[in-house]
């Protein structure tokens, strides 16, 4: 790694230890380096010239919320995009400090914009269910069965495993027959081990056998008419159908049914550290969420059953 002295060789070089060391997604290397440019641009003016590393070691908590307060003042920024750019900066700063030997923990003393409490909206069970069996039936259209069979296992995968739209989509002809323990490739190629139900393992195997298109061991095996990898805007347009079809609010969104899978998973007993491990998510308080929408599906029986309500 070479020894940046500008700001900006510093950011091009968090950039390619994102990639190649970290294993970062594109839209997450695009993310930081938004944020932390930006970052850079404010001190162009802030500071009357081209920042340095060594002047990055040398601004205090008061420049970054000088920084924030003209993202919230001038740019409109919402809570929660002010609360993923200071994240972003504090990402940059511990790079600078364990890399580039630039530490600096004053400027990093900020209080972060907290982030607006939106729980996750998830489907009922019968919706979810429903959704996957109109997904495999169609709409009247004349849509080839292995489509309709592709939509339905995709569906299966999101809800039945709580897989995420890309990582249903990065499956691969190495997973078909579908396994009882499926190995999954998430954020930053973090690998879980994720078990299927005969329902989504069957859904899958049955696409297998009518699409068309053989995959290799390689070869994504969810296809797009023309044989091509599936684009995932097809899927979200699935879903709008289906919003349509079963009278759903526009959160009903592919995501929606992971969010369903957890939220089902946890009001039938499911424990939050296996519900953290089958989601993949790094941290608990991530998964803790549910919490609260099973809390809220609880205070409405509540409400509507008791007695005294």
């Amino acid at each position: 790694m070479s020894i940046p002295h500008t700001a900006r060789e510093a950011l091009q070089e968090f950039s390619a230890w994102l990639e190649t060391e970290r294993r970062s997604s594109d839209k997450t290397i695009e993310a930081y380096q938004r944020d932390v440019g930006h970052f850079i641009g404010f001190l162009v003016e802030h500071l009357g010239g081209e920042p340095t590393v060594s002047d990055l070691k040398k601004l205090s908590r008061h420049d970054v919320v000088a920084w924030l307060a003209r993202r919230r003042s001038h740019d409109n920024l919402a809570a929660s995009s002010r609360a993923r750019a200071a994240s972003s900066l504090r990402a940059f700063y511990r790079f600078l400090d364990r890399r580039l030997d630039a530490a600096n923990a004053k400027a990093m003393m900020f209080e972060s914009p907290r982030r607006p409490h939106r729980l996750p909206r998830p489907l009922p069970e019968k919706l979810a269910s429903q959704a996957i069996e109109l997904a495999g039936e169609g709409d009247g259209e004349d849509v080839a069965p292995w489509i309709l069979a592709r939509d339905a296992a995709i569906l299966a995968l999101l809800y039945g495993a709580g897989l995420r739209l890309s990582e249903a989509l990065a499956l691969t002809g190495k997973d078909v027959p579908a396994p009882e323990a499926l190995r999954v490739y998430g954020k930053g190629r973090k690998v879980r081990i994720v078990p299927l139900i005969r329902a989504v393992r069957e859904a899958v195997n049955e696409y297998a056998k009518v699409c068309p298109y053989p995959s290799a061991p390689d070869e994504q095996i969810f296809r797009g008419a023309r044989g091509g990898p599936l684009n995932p805007r097809l899927v979200q347009r699935l879903m709008e159908t289906l919003r349509a079809r079963l009278g759903l609010p526009e959160t009903a969104t592919p995501h929606a049914l992971r969010h369903s899978f957890a939220t089902h998973l946890l009001a039938n007993g499911g424990d939050l550290r296996s519900i953290q491990a089958l989601l993949g998510h790094a941290s608990l308080s991530t998964t803790q969420i549910y919490t609260g929408v099973d809390a809220a599906r609880l205070m409405k029986v509540h409400a509507e059953a008791h007695p005294r309500a």
